[in-house]
């Protein structure tokens, strides 16, 4: 990525791509997860894509080039993400900059979470967290931006 994320911007992306009232369906998660996997193909990324919301994959996709490895990192993300109601990004560079990262807690099971970038809250108005959408497979920046365009993409043409 051209500019470096920090915190602030990142929380305001979470305030910035929010769902109307629950505004969100199984269809909503296609549409995401195919705008996202299209912008994959566009540049060959060798990815996993994965709509989670309501407690269920809704959408899941593996990309030339990705392997189980990438469906693990996912579920790991996304698991972050519906405990901390932020980013994973967010999390890995807060964790960071208290100087305590994730790997270090006593209590998170390295084994179902951690705070790479990659999988974004799915979100309401209000701000609660109903699902993730995630993406494993590029460097922790390229995984978010992945995300965050796939969600954008779908609140603008969602009209």
């Amino acid at each position: 990525m051209s500019h470096t994320l920090t915190p602030e911007i990142l929380l305001q992306q979470e305030a910035e791509h929010r769902f109307d009232n629950l505004d969100f369906d199984f269809t909503s998660a296609w549409e995401i997860g195919s705008a996202i996997r299209q912008r994959a193909l566009e540049s060959d990324a060798p990815v996993s894509i994965e709509i989670f919301a309501f407690g269920q994959p809704l959408f899941l996709t593996a990309l030339p080039g990705s392997s189980a490895d990438n469906l693990e990192w996912m579920k790991r993300k996304r698991n972050t993400v519906l405990r901390l109601a932020h980013s994973s990004l967010y999390a890995g560079l807060n964790y960071e900059l208290t100087g305590e990262r994730m790997e270090h807690h006593a209590f998170i099971n390295q084994a179902e979470y951690c705070d790479h970038g990659g999988s974004f809250p799915l979100l309401t108005r209000a701000g609660a967290v109903f699902g993730a959408v995630s993406v494993s497979g590029l460097p922790s920046q390229d995984d978010h931006a992945l995300v965050v365009y796939g969600i954008s993409h779908y609140l603008k043409h969602k009209k």
